[in-house]
């Protein structure tokens, strides 16, 4: 299943750990988003070492599972950070 990954946070470091661990588990799409094919077992794994890593106070992630039939209608407007993965469609 592919899961979009967005993130806000606040501190530069902690934002540079979680991209270069994001990294490890999928596609960065923007800045601070990524998809990343999970397994349910993964998943779990990534949502709880995001949950001990962020500040609760000041930093968020958000998770959204994407099914085959929204991941297929995915279109890129302008310049791909990784291209060739999927079915992305530059436009």
């Amino acid at each position: 299943m592919i899961y979009l990954i967005a993130y806000d946070i606040t501190n530069d470091s902690l934002r540079n750990l979680i991209k270069k661990y994001l990294s490890g588990w999928g596609r960065r799409v923007q800045k601070s988003v990524f998809e990343c094919d999970l397994k349910s077992d993964e998943l779990k794994q990534v949502a709880s070492h995001l949950k001990n890593l962020i500040k609760q106070e000041t930093d968020r992630c958000h998770i959204y599972r994407l099914c085959a039939e929204c991941i297929s209608f995915r279109d890129v407007i302008g310049n791909d950070i990784e291209p060739d993965w999927g079915n992305t469609v530059v436009v």
